[in-house]
């Protein structure tokens, strides 16, 4: 496994594991054990940055994520990067299978979930915090104040944002200076790339969360339809029946690729996001060993800026169908 620097010093691996998919979002719940085992052995394989969330879970056990997260991580806290999000709740008296967020970032809100966090992480700091989502009903400035007395007090070492653009990027930087911003990129979700010259310029990480599309690059689900309604990808655009054949072009440019570098569709897909910025650290989510494997696999793939033009050139002119762009966010 290779490293980099987010920020002025969060070292992480390469590619980061997002465990969302373990325990929300992607049908029922994996067995603890067996995620128990994956984490362990990412472990070993060299990962070091591990995401998670207050909210990811079940309506039975609605953190269950962190605390599995805080259980299996322990004997490996001193050499491994966690990252947890605050600031949102699940509506769940909607009946759509991916629930709205209700944003809340009042600041009695946070402290209580910072406390939270740290009980079901098992730890006594959190590595970097991250505003799950926007509250417009507290100012950016305001939750940036917090985050300083949290950081000051050692509660955490770093905060960040998610889903964010260049005017709140600037705000909250200029009251507490960000680590990392974690927003939706891939190749079929580039609407953040106007954002690289404002993070290179403020020394901000790009943390790149559904780097492969929620798993659709990886060439393993073409025709495949999900109908479990705990699974997101039942909805997801990507997914449908008609999306085959929209992406054809995709998938052939990622096959292509991957034959010409001895690689992957999956690790092509990760290797170009790493190759364009040494700050962006993507954290494709799995379930499967194999695929932890070639996911770390793709931070030893070198492309060339050339070939990483080559294929933005061709993404540029390329149909493909829509791609799933987050749950609906409901006012509180």
């Amino acid at each position: 496994m290779k490293y980099r620097t987010l920020g002025k010093d969060m070292q992480v691996s390469s590619v980061g594991l997002g465990c969302m998919g373990m325990s929300h979002g992607y049908g029922s719940p994996a067995d603890k054990k067996e995620m128990g085992k994956l984490l362990a052995k990412a472990v070993d394989m060299g990962y070091t940055f591990f995401d998670t969330a207050e909210v990811y879970g079940t309506p039975e056990n609605p953190h269950i994520n962190e605390e599995l997260l805080g259980e299996m991580l322990k004997p490996y806290r001193d050499k491994v990067v966690i990252g947890t999000k605050f600031g949102v709740h699940f509506d769940l008296t909607a009946s759509t299978v991916n629930k709205p967020v209700v944003p809340d970032a009042r600041p009695e809100v946070i402290r209580k979930s910072v406390e939270d966090s740290l009980r079901r992480l098992q730890t006594d700091h959190i590595d970097i915090y991250y505003q799950h989502r926007q509250d417009p009903n507290v100012p950016v400035e305001e939750v940036a104040g917090v985050m300083q007395d949290l950081i000051k007090e050692g509660k955490i070492l770093r905060w960040g944002l998610s889903e964010v653009k260049e005017d709140t990027i600037r705000r909250a930087h200029a009251v507490c200076p960000l680590t990392a911003v974690q927003n939706r990129y891939s190749m079929m979700a580039r609407h953040y790339e106007p954002l690289f010259p404002v993070l290179e310029e403020l020394g901000i990480g790009l943390v790149a969360f559904s780097p492969m599309a929620n798993g659709l690059l990886t060439g393993a689900y073409q025709g495949q339809t999900f109908t479990d309604k705990t699974d997101y990808r039942s909805i997801m655009p990507q997914f449908s029946a008609e999306a085959t054949a929209q992406n054809a072009d995709l998938f052939q440019l990622l096959h292509d690729t991957a034959e010409r570098k001895n690689a992957t569709p999956a690790q092509i897909s990760l290797a170009w996001m790493i190759a364009k910025k040494p700050w962006i650290v993507p954290i494709p989510g799995t379930r499967k060993l194999n695929r932890l494997q070639e996911n770390a696999g793709a931070a030893d793939i070198e492309l060339s800026q050339e070939e990483v033009a080559a294929l933005d050139a061709a993404l540029d002119h390329m149909e493909m169908s829509a791609v799933f762009g987050g749950s609906q966010i409901k006012a509180r």
